[in-house]
């Protein structure tokens, strides 16, 4: 018997609201890479996702929201792709496996994850983002380091203190190449790779 149920039909296909969000936000990352945050209008990106301005603002009430949401999707699926790194058993096909996804996500997205950095200290929602992200990544490179044989602890020469600097090192790194060229990103990996083999004491 066939379902004529409407409410299961609509669940099989996507909410126009849904479309019209990922629009606005897929407009935002491709205006970020055209004019940059600072030259970026709420009209452009209203313009570019084929909606008025008076609809965008249904969806997001500024600019820094449509930026904030975008940053979300970002980190989320920046943490979706690498939360397998802590669930690798080997620490060198964890750390190398980490790297490359790296390498990916910048050259993916590495225009939304630079302005969330710019942003982070003036925006305090997309600071709290980044942060918990931030935190999300310690404690997936502690796990990683712990099985290299890093003592656990809070001691500079402890895990989750060198996974918090290896972090920030990362992001400091990755951040620099991507204002250069593509080709930076991959040098970067390898240094940051190489940094964090002898940090867990993988170089031997």
């Amino acid at each position: 018997m066939p379902d004529n149920h409407p409410a299961r039909r609509r669940r099989t296909t996507e909410r126009k609201g849904d479309v019209r969000e990922r629009a606005i936000l897929d407009t935002c990352e491709a205006l970020l890479a055209q004019k940059g945050y600072d030259a970026m209008a709420v009209g452009d990106i209203a313009q570019g996702a084929g909606i008025t301005r008076g609809a965008l603002y249904f969806y997001f009430g500024s600019k820094q929201e449509v930026v904030t949401a975008l940053v979300a999707r970002t980190v989320e699926h920046l943490w979706e792709r690498s939360r397998v790194t802590a669930e690798t058993d080997d620490p060198r096909r964890a750390i190398a496996a980490a790297m490359q996804r790296t390498v990916e996500l910048w050259n993916q997205h590495g225009l939304v994850m630079r302005t969330a950095i710019d942003l982070s200290l003036a925006v305090p929602e997309i600071g709290e983002l980044w942060s918990h992200t931030a935190d999300l990544f310690i404690a997936a490179i502690t796990a990683v380091l712990e099985r290299a044989g890093v003592a656990a602890g809070t001691e500079p020469e402890q895990a989750s203190a060198m996974a918090r600097a290896l972090c920030w090192m990362i992001e400091r790194t990755f951040y620099h190449a991507s204002q250069e060229a593509r080709e930076k990103l991959q040098e970067a990996s390898s240094t940051c790779e190489h940094i964090w083999l002898i940090s867990a004491g993988l170089t031997a």
